[in-house]
């Protein structure tokens, strides 16, 4: 079955971001519990940002799962990045993630590798930098089946990143890995930029996809923009998916109201 989630961004630095709950992780796990969510998904600035003693107890209380944690902040704040020209950085990059590994890890959530994936350059070409990419989610998702989770790899729209924008493009990455523990995270906003016919792109992905980012055309809550999700949630059914629905949106009209129209639409499209 599929289960829904909603986003919380510890980092001060993202503000202005796509998260529906900001700053305060307790008041986000009491007001998505009280809304109905399965799950948060967490994005924050370090490992113990929110000591692991005290997720583990907000969980608990709430009766929620911890979907998945972000390793963005990476980028956001350190400027790490997994496609760096220095070698030394990269390992850093790489050091940063396997930290947010062994954060989520012990909660059964898996990292979100996004913007911290990176772009070639002038300094690094497209085949060079696929293969460090390629190198870094190999050695990562060794990490994470420690904790028999997944390691997430999030294709990004054209205008965040110039590696791999398309479904299809992230499971031709994942054959080039050759690491069956490293899955597709197929995020509905970027999707509605790169892809032709975002349904069909599932279904070709099938059991590659393993989180799901539910959010509309502007990177709203599902309803506010203009995307055709019932064929998207059809073939989300089709494959079998029993992941995530996670609420990536912007906090508009505010955070209540968007984690709110979200609960909404993933009970209309996902609901038994």
């Amino acid at each position: 079955m599929i289960q829904s989630a909603v986003t919380v961004s510890l980092v001060p630095e993202a503000h202005g971001g796509p998260f529906v709950f900001w700053d305060d992780f307790p008041t986000a796990c009491a007001k998505a519990a009280e809304l109905g969510f399965d799950a948060v998904e967490l994005f924050a600035p370090r490992p113990e940002a929110v000591p692991s003693r005290e997720i583990r107890t907000l969980l608990d209380d709430h009766g929620l799962m911890l979907a998945a944690v972000g390793t963005g902040a990476g980028w956001v704040i350190q400027r790490l990045h997994l496609c760096d020209p220095d070698a030394e950085t990269r390992e850093r990059a790489k050091s940063f993630i396997r930290s947010m590994i062994d954060y989520g890890g012990p909660f059964a959530a898996p990292a979100i590798i996004g913007s911290m994936q990176g772009r070639w350059t002038a300094d690094v070409d497209k085949p060079t930098a696929l293969g460090y990419l390629c190198d870094a989610l190999h050695d990562l998702a060794e990490h994470a089946g420690q904790y028999d989770v997944p390691l997430i790899y999030e294709p990004l729209n054209r205008y965040e990143t110039n590696l791999v924008n398309t479904v299809a493009d992230g499971v031709a990455l994942l054959e080039r890995c050759s690491h069956g523990n490293v899955r597709l995270l197929a995020d509905l906003f970027h999707m509605n930029i790169e892809e032709a016919d975002m349904a069909a792109a599932i279904r070709q992905a099938g059991p590659q996809i393993g989180h799901v980012h539910f959010v509309d055309s502007n990177r709203q809550a599902v309803g506010r923009g203009h995307l055709d999700v019932a064929p998207i949630a059809s073939a989300l059914r089709e494959i079998g998916y029993n992941g995530y629905a996670s609420a990536e949106a912007l906090p508009l009209p505010d955070s209540v109201e968007a984690a709110r129209l979200t609960i909404d639409a993933y009970r209309r499209f996902f609901g038994e």
